[in-house]
């Protein structure tokens, strides 16, 4: 039973709830029909799942004697001995091969590249990036924000304008979200030898302007798919408001700039994104069905 834990793990569940989100807001707003059109998005659930599954356990394998040396990781399945880095790699690509094959074959060939890419990117450019240089927050925020593009392929087939609109939401909120984390955890950071901005800005100044400048760029792009008439005026304002909740944090944050304060900021990230989720879904299901 502890090694099933272990292997459930290695999936990272939570960032696999927020995949399954993600991709069906996308294929929602591109107009897909939840019911009966169940087999296409429940597929494409089903197999970016297992992509996003498998390389986390990639990144696992590859970054267990980082998680080793850091206070919140050490007793995740590697670093702790309940499973071995070889058997992570295998059961990493045993999914991401199951998953990529079952969107090609079932979903379309684009919703399985795209999967596909999520995977390449988060594996093979931003975990050893870690490593080298603060810019992989940018280049991480990548493949977090490709889900809503694989459920608008699968719905559509093919990426309008509307589909990178999402993209884009997703992509911008990554950041002061995971900038607040990088702050609170820097020293697990700096032990680990990662080259995060909260340890190479002692003061925190840089990391205040990061959270605040892409906060306030995330209200704006929020309001993009309301321009393309993707979306409504009882979204706008409910993005409007709580942008500007979301805002608060971060300028709490940039008066003290303690680890309680960044701690606030995570979470008025994670209130946030669902809470314009939701939003967008009763907006679709009013005005797109």
């Amino acid at each position: 039973m502890k090694h099933i834990r272990a292997y459930i793990e290695l999936l990272k569940p939570r960032i696999l709830t927020m995949q399954f989100i993600s991709v069906s807001l996308g294929y929602l707003m591109a107009g897909g029909q939840t019911f009966p059109g169940f087999p296409t998005w429940g597929i494409a659930i089903i197999g970016t799942a297992l992509v996003s599954g498998g390389a986390a356990a990639w990144n696992h394998a590859i970054e267990w004697r980082q998680d080793a040396l850091m206070e919140r990781t050490h007793n995740r399945p590697i670093p702790s001995g309940l499973i071995s880095p070889l058997a992570g790699v295998i059961y990493g690509t045993t999914l991401c091969a199951s998953g990529i094959a079952i969107l090609a074959l079932f979903v379309n060939p684009l919703c399985s590249f795209l999967a596909m890419l999520t995977a390449l990117l988060y594996v093979v450019v931003y975990t050893p990036l870690k490593k080298l240089t603060w810019l992989n927050t940018f280049v991480g925020a990548i493949p977090g924000a490709i889900p809503p593009l694989g459920g608008w392929a699968a719905a559509t087939g093919n990426l309008s304008i509307g589909a990178w609109s999402l993209f884009l939401i997703l992509f911008i909120w990554q950041l002061p979200h995971f900038f607040a984390i990088a702050w609170m955890y820097k020293d697990d950071y700096a032990k680990a030898g990662f080259k995060m901005l909260s340890v190479e800005d002692p003061t925190g100044r840089r990391t205040v302007f990061q959270i605040l400048v892409f906060t306030v760029i995330l209200i704006i792009v929020s309001l993009w798919p309301v321009s393309l008439g993707l979306l409504h005026r009882v979204y706008a304002l409910g993005a409007l408001i709580g942008g500007l909740l979301f805002l608060k944090t971060g300028v709490t944050f940039a008066k003290t700039r303690s680890r309680q304060e960044a701690r606030q900021v995570l979470k008025g990230s994670v209130y946030y994104l669902p809470a314009l989720f939701l939003l967008m879904a009763i907006d679709a299901f009013l005005f797109i069905h």
